[in-house]
């Protein structure tokens, strides 16, 4: 424009020459240096300024196509013109600086309110961080890294191709993997973009991102610490109730065997047929108490470690009941489940040890008949229900006694290690079933079953 807009004025201005004053003409020149001005700043406008007054005087200006001037009004015209064009051109400049200045500096407080309020609301997670990065500068990629043993990690990133190293510098795309530009956030983290490299004023508010998104990485560091110590102090509660239940609960039952059969072992004792077979059910009932612990111990290990694969199939409700119930008192329990109900999906093996615990807990703590029962309810499910008339739990406890070494009260006078109900409901949570607490009516506890049931081949 400025080299142009001159000579275009010039050959419109040459055919009206004699038609139109010098007064004009400049005029029409200023007009040209106050356009580049608006477009191009102060030095295309001087430019535009210089050349159209040199051509003023060489086409418009007496005597024509020489630079001399016969009359010195056409020399304080041209001298006060161009001093015109320079006067406009820097004020033009100016207000055209403070127009881009206020319109930057609207920008970066936009950018800077949006990231201040994406920390109010909690959103400052760092791939929202990044992402909100990305599309505030118009960028390829924007990528956290973070240095580790063996080089640069991508902690974070949103947009693509990523970049996989920082670089050392502002490098342009020489090289594929590298970045752009960066921010260094510290000793170990850089912010990487791929895109373009921003101007200074950019990089201010692409600072503050990027200091924020250090301090979302460091927090996501400190919460995987938190899950790692949170599960360091379940392992060590686990722990510490199985050595527990091994000191207490296992020992019990193996010192009652030991010391069983050491009596029948002694020479110089003779024993009665009725003495010997109540050392011998002494033994039989240790034994049986040593079985269940030590299957509890091993279900729930599978359980913790993921290792249970059940194989589903339809199961008759009423025989998988029957075989649960065959260890237990008949006089203690009365069992209502209808031969007409629809087969269940389950692994026979998984829901018969899960029921056989649940009656065992029942029988271990509640009091009176242990009522058994099935009905099929909606959502194609049939729910089996375990009731007792003993003590009830708590509602704010019924989960409690489904964790793994949990006994209600931690009444230490009761047997067990607090692990059947953990695996009833591990083992009917995995054949996709649930496991409930409730009151029974008139007082008690009822476990309920709910399985699905299977579909008609």
């Amino acid at each position: 424009m400025a080299l142009v807009g001159p000579l275009l004025v010039t050959s419109l201005l040459a055919q009206l020459r004699d038609h139109v004053a010098l007064a004009s003409t400049l005029l029409l020149f200023v007009t040209v240096t106050v356009a580049v001005a608006l477009v191009g700043g102060l030095g295309p406008a001087l430019c535009a300024a210089i050349s159209g007054n040199l051509l003023a005087n060489w086409f418009f200006t007496p005597p024509y196509y020489t630079l001399s001037i016969a009359d010195f009004d056409h020399v304080l015209a041209l001298v006060v013109s161009v001093i015109v064009a320079v006067a406009v051109s820097l004020v033009v400049d100016l207000a055209e600086r403070r127009r881009r200045w206020a319109v930057r500096a609207g920008r970066e407080a936009a950018a800077l309110s949006r990231l201040s309020t994406t920390v109010l609301r909690g959103q400052d997670t760092l791939p929202d961080l990044l992402a909100q990065a990305r599309d505030t500068f118009a960028l390829t990629s924007v990528t956290m890294l973070e240095r580790d043993g063996s080089g640069w990690r991508v902690a974070g990133s949103a947009g693509v191709p990523e970049a996989a190293d920082p670089g050392d510098a502002d490098s342009g795309y020489t090289d594929p993997d590298k970045a752009d530009m960066r921010i260094q956030v510290g000793d170990d983290a850089v912010l990487a973009v791929r895109g373009r490299v921003l101007p200074d004023s950019d990089r201010r508010v692409l600072a503050a991102f990027a200091h924020q998104a250090a301090a979302a990485l460091e927090r996501q560091h400190l919460e995987a610490e938190a899950v790692r110590a949170r599960q360091l102090a379940e392992v060590d509660k686990v722990r510490t109730a199985l050595l527990a239940a091994l000191s207490h609960d296992l020992r019990t039952p193996l010192a009652s065997v030991k010391a069983s059969v050491g009596s029948l072992r002694q020479a110089d004792v003779e024993w009665s047929a009725e003495d010997q077979a109540e050392l011998l059910a002494t033994i039989e009932e240790s034994a049986d108490r040593l079985d269940g612990l030590i299957a509890n111990l091993l279900d729930m290990t599978r359980l913790q470690a993921g290792a249970l694969a059940p194989l589903a199939r339809a199961v008759a409700l009423e025989e998988v009941v029957l075989q649960a119930l065959a260890g237990v008192d008949e006089e203690l329990i009365e069992v209502d489940v209808p031969e007409t109900l629809p087969a269940v999906l389950a692994d026979p093996g998984l829901l018969e040890r899960a029921v056989a615990n649940v009656v065992e807990n029942a029988v271990r703590y509640g009091a009176g008949r242990i009522l058994v029962t099935a009905s099929e309810v909606r959502f194609g499910q049939i729910e089996l229900r375990v009731a007792d008339n003993g003590p009830g739990v708590p509602e704010d406890a019924r989960e409690q006694i489904f964790a793994a070494f949990q006994r209600l009260g931690e009444t230490p006078q009761r047997t067990g290690v607090g692990l059947g109900l953990a695996v009833a409901r591990g083992f009917t949570e995995a054949m996709d079933g649930t496991l409930t607490a409730t009151d029974t009516p008139g007082g008690g506890l009822t476990m309920v079953f709910a399985l699905p049931i299977a579909e008609e081949q």
